[in-house]
């Protein structure tokens, strides 16, 4: 590398003197010979055509700046660098106090208008509540509250101002009708005896249902009209359809798009069996059987709720399914022609659970909260709020009514249900199953002489009278899932993929 003999630097435009023999940079030595006309080493004469241009190799890179070669110049630029990089950081710490207080700010405005709306609500409820009462002692029938308008309703209609007066003549005739033939009930002929479900034993398995991934039975129905055809929802989506006569599965029913929480058939003289399903995806799912394919083919999906779907069930008229969701409603749906036709107001809590009684005239509604709210179907009102004495909250994610028409049971805690007469709304009876005991579900049986409980430690069935334990069943682990057969004689349950099937031995 050549120096300059003027600057002592690189030359960026290297020329040699002819006469001395000096590298020097060109345009310092073209003005050193225009203002002196001699050679600034040695003193002699010297003209620009004594000077001779030096070509570097093209390969050769230019020379670095002599601002950086050295210590104290590299240091200074470090020292740039540091400060610019400081200017940045505090710039962007206080864009990012900023959009800290304005985010404060929205969720505190947020925040009030909740409590607002939560108080316009409630005022709500209450003027209803005085305008009912108002129009009850002046012996004027109440007018039915109105949904919630504020729900998206998709293509299943729209919210109706109460039920229709067809159907209110509907559940009314069916309530008489069904409470007349509750009232001289018997136990049917031929029904277990609970001497007998005490020898109750592993009879069948039907393994390997569903997908392996996402694995597990959630939900299982049982046909009532071929008893040995059963319906099962999986936390893969999938509803399924088995006959356990042939060991087939006859459907495997497709739509939801998150786990399948509850499953149920309807089933109608004269009338094609449906098969309804409830997701966590917010919506339900209806399929019927097509004669001409043999196959069941969809025939609604009823998208009126915007949060999960926590209760299904098909009403004793058999024309009407109700669903219950975690957005505070619940829904009536026409098993007809599909369309919503009745909302419930929203109230302050999640409904986590739904039962329907066995007469058709109410609805028992599970809370997060430990509370039950039993509702008058016909009117949409709650006509009763059952919550346990000094009991820890807890969710009720499970309820059944007896057939006997007058109790209901429900979890108590997590690891304990209860017995609650409805005509005095207060328990008579608790069952204590142990703390490692989880509850999954609880079921009455169709003579009222059972209580079965199913949880993390298999299922247990109880004698409803008197609360005696009649029999455990632990051979498969968690029970999510169970139902009593026909005519008591089998109880079903969901462990993991595989149907277990319990009754008396050969």
């Amino acid at each position: 590398m050549f120096f300059c003999a003027i600057s002592g630097e690189p030359p960026q435009e290297p020329v040699v003197s002819a006469k001395s023999g000096k590298v020097y940079e060109k345009r310092l030595i073209v003005k050193y010979i225009h203002e002196n006309g001699t050679d600034p080493i040695t003193g002699d004469k010297l003209e620009e055509s004594d000077l001779i241009a030096i070509k570097a190799s093209p390969e050769n890179a230019p020379p670095r700046p002599p601002t950086n070669t050295s210590i104290p110049a590299l240091l200074q630029l470090l020292q740039n660098e540091w400060d610019a990089m400081v200017l940045s950081t505090h710039a962007l710490e206080q864009k990012y106090n900023a959009t800290r207080q304005e985010l404060s700010y929205a969720l505190y405005s947020q925040d009030a208008a909740n409590r607002v709306v939560a108080r316009l609500i409630r005022e709500r409820d209450a003027a209803r509540e005085a305008l009912a009462n108002v129009q009850a002692s002046m012996g004027i029938a109440p007018s039915q509250p109105t949904g919630g308008e504020d729900v998206e309703m998709a293509e299943n209609g729209g919210v109706e101002e109460g039920l229709p007066a067809d159907i209110v003549t509907q559940i009314d005739e069916t309530h008489a009708v069904l409470s007349a033939a509750r009232k001289k009930r018997k136990t049917p002929p031929g029904y277990a005896a609970p001497a007998e479900v005490k020898t109750y034993k592993a009879t069948h398995t039907i393994p390997s249902l569903h997908s392996a991934s996402p694995a597990g039975i959630t939900s299982i129905a049982l046909s009532t009209s071929n008893p040995s055809q059963f319906l099962t929802g999986g936390n893969d989506h999938i509803v399924q359809l088995y006959d356990r006569s042939t060991d087939k599965v006859l459907a495997s029913l497709k739509g939801h798009s998150k786990k399948v929480n509850h499953v149920a058939f309807r089933e109608r003289e004269g009338d094609n069996t449906l098969l309804l399903s409830a997701g966590a995806d917010k919506i339900a799912k209806i399929w019927g059987h097509d004669g001409a394919s043999g196959e069941y083919i969809p025939k609604a999906t009823i998208r009126t709720h915007k949060g999960e779907l926590t209760g299904l069930a098909v009403h004793p008229t058999k024309t009407l399914l109700a669903l219950s969701s975690v957005d505070k409603t619940y829904s009536l749906h026409d098993l007809s022609t599909f369309q919503q036709v009745f909302r419930s107001a929203p109230t302050d809590e999640p409904f986590s659970s739904m039962a329907v009684h066995p007469d058709g005239t109410f609805l028992a509604i599970g809370t997060p909260t430990s509370t039950i709210h039993i509702y008058d179907v016909r009117a949409g009102a709650i006509a009763a709020s059952l919550t346990p004495p000094d009991a820890v909250p807890f969710t009720v994610h499970t309820l059944s009514f007896s057939e006997n028409g007058y109790n209901l049971v429900a979890p108590n805690s997590l690891s304990s249900i209860a017995l609650w007469d409805l005509r005095k709304e207060k328990i008579t009876a608790s069952i204590d199953l142990g703390d490692d005991f989880k509850v999954n579900k609880v079921l009455c049986d169709a003579s009222a002489q059972f209580i079965g409980v199913a949880g993390n430690q298999g299922a247990r069935i109880f004698a409803q009278k008197s609360r005696e334990e009649l029999l455990r069943l632990e051979e498969g682990g968690e029970v999510s899932d169970f139902a009593f057969g026909a005519q008591g004689k089998e109880i079903w349950g969901a462990t993991g993929r595989e149907v277990r099937i319990w009754g008396a031995s050969a």
